[in-house]
């Protein structure tokens, strides 16, 4: 992702209730986030409504803690004719510092849907080209 200024999709700070047995935050909770950013993301492509389809990928780099800001990043990196491929990051920092750490980092894939659920094609705003905003 690009090292240039930009805005997170997700920003947000975990709670105690959201640790897990060894004090650090459940990786699930990071997952949950991370899958709202991506569909947010998704669903501005698509142009309406999209549900998740797999991770490809996901990396789990340092461990977020309680009280950490979590800042999510998001990119798309393939259009195919239903589906979104979404690079998402996940960057913290820890209270009292100013350095970004990036956490976590994944590939989640989504689908465009219509009102019942079932795929449907992905507007294109040219050839080979899709507008996000």
């Amino acid at each position: 992702m690009s090292e240039s200024r930009r805005d997170p999709i997700v920003r947000t700070v975990p709670q105690p209730a959201d640790m897990n047995g060894n004090g650090d935050i459940f990786g699930g909770w990071v997952l949950s986030q991370m899958d709202i950013a991506g569909g947010s993301l998704a669903a501005r492509v698509a142009k309406g409504r999209v549900a998740t389809v797999a991770i490809t990928a996901m990396t789990f780099v340092e461990p977020i803690k309680v009280g950490d800001m979590v800042s999510i990043y998001g990119e798309v990196v393939k259009v195919g004719r239903t589906s979104i491929t979404i690079g998402l990051e996940t960057v913290v920092q820890r209270r009292h510092e100013e350095t970004d750490i990036r956490v976590t980092h994944g590939t989640f894939v989504f689908v465009a849907i219509d009102g019942d659920g079932k795929p449907r094609p992905v507007p294109q705003d040219g050839p080979g080209q899709v507008a996000v905003a």
